[in-house]
């Protein structure tokens, strides 16, 4: 993968070094209101927080922010991109990228429909942080939640550490590998933008609905790699790298055994999925709620 001559994205945010300030005022808040519904009422509610938790991926960081876990006003201190330059160059380079692919998707509208035509690619912020960050809408999170896209302020975030995670934690090196993070993350913006949130298979589970939701992202994350081969100069060798970040982030090898619970799809249809994405070239054929049997997606 080759980024030398790849325009820069000015939609790029450092805000710097979250010491994670407030969070704790936000723990202690629920903790008192807990201590005051008694035994029964207590537990209950420690249930509903889980099952929240679990079951809606996209409460993960505002509720991680009410729990005090990385939420609540973020102070920052210092420059991300003065410790970590060349991730923050690279990921202005892939934004850049995904940006001109998906400028001529749109006008073209090489998309899925689900309510009316979306207009011109509206350009997402991709805000860099280390700790913890605060967002407008979703709460705040920690670096431990990992790279997340909130719909509310339309602003992908990533914690630069998060590549050094990937390779040498979940094995998954390489250039492409994290560059297919932050277009997965991208997908997310355009299923914002084109209504797929609001989608829902008749019968199906929150948890099968994200799934579907994930593996639409995948999906799309694989057209942009198709659609910058030429500009990138992605390879076989990339390809892998890619295959190997989507399947060590399945639901499976991150230790989940029973799917019911799954809320990202297994190893193998993330691969599968983004490899549709990737060798198609078509956004349309990332339309994963258009297969009404869960079991073959």
């Amino acid at each position: 993968m080759r980024i030398g001559d790849q325009r820069r994205s000015d939609n790029f945010q450092d805000r710097g070094r979250g010491s994670g300030g407030g969070g704790g005022g936000g723990g202690g808040m629920l903790f008192a209101v807990l201590s005051r519904l008694g035994l029964r009422g207590a537990l209950l509610a420690v249930v509903v927080l889980g099952a929240v938790y679990f079951f809606m991926p996209g409460m993960r960081a505002p509720l991680m922010g009410m729990l005090g876990l990385g939420g609540g006003e973020v102070q920052a201190s210092g420059s991300v991109c003065e410790t970590a330059a060349e991730a923050c160059d690279f990921s202005r380079a892939v934004l850049g990228s995904t940006e001109d692919v998906w400028s001529r998707q749109f006008a073209e509208g090489r998309l899925p429909r689900y309510a009316s035509a979306p207009g011109a690619y509206e350009e997402p912020t991709l805000v860099v942080f280390t700790g913890a960050v605060s967002t407008e809408g979703c709460g705040g999170a920690s670096s431990d939640v990992g790279p997340f896209y909130c719909p509310a302020d339309r602003r992908l975030y990533i914690d630069p550490g998060f590549y050094q995670t990937m390779e040498t934690r979940l094995n998954a090196p390489g250039d492409f590998a994290q560059a297919y993070v932050i277009a997965h993350e991208v997908g997310h913006h355009i299923q914002n933008l084109i209504g797929a949130t609001q989608m829902q298979v008749q019968g199906e589970n929150q948890n099968q609905t994200s799934v579907r939701m994930e593996l639409q992202a995948d999906c799309l994350a694989g057209v942009w790699g198709h659609t910058a081969q030429a500009s990138l100069a992605i390879d076989e060798a990339d390809l892998r790298e890619a295959l190997a970040a989507a399947h060590a982030i399945g639901d499976d090898a991150l230790g989940q055994s029973n799917e019911r619970n799954f809320t990202h799809g297994s190893s193998a249809q993330r691969m599968r999925w983004f490899r549709r994405g990737f060798d198609s070239g078509d956004a349309r054929q990332c339309d994963t709620f258009a297969v009404q049997n869960y079991g073959q997606l």
